[in-house]
């Protein structure tokens, strides 16, 4: 079964929301979702996304990515990735989505970025 972890844990004005599992059609883009959209709708549109133990990305996953940089876009903040697992690199770089994001190794450098 494709399940997905997810942590978040606020950094002052970041949210840092760690994935771990399949990032795939159903429960668990369906949950992912509702998370970003609690934080956006809450105000918090500064997100580093961790996905670094993300096993498996469908086109429902990237379009979940894609949806929460615009999100965050239009209320000021962005979504940035921290680590990415090569599977994500791979698939977002096949479908040419890899230059709207910024992508940092660690996580601190990310939260830092915002600044």
């Amino acid at each position: 079964m494709n399940a997905l972890d997810i942590g978040v844990l606020k950094h002052g004005e970041v949210s840092a929301v760690n994935l771990r599992g399949a990032l795939v059609l159903g429960p668990p883009v369906d949950s992912l979702r509702q998370t970003l959209e609690n934080l956006t709708t809450h105000g918090e549109c500064r997100i580093v996304l961790g996905l670094a133990e993300v096993t498996k990305l469908d086109s429902s996953g990237i379009g979940l990515l894609v949806k929460a940089l615009q999100w965050c876009k239009e209320a000021g903040g962005s979504v940035k990735l921290v680590n990415p697992a090569r599977v994500v690199l791979q698939t977002l770089s096949m479908c040419r989505l890899l230059p709207l994001f910024e992508v940092y190794e660690d996580e601190a450098q990310a939260i830092e970025s915002f600044s």
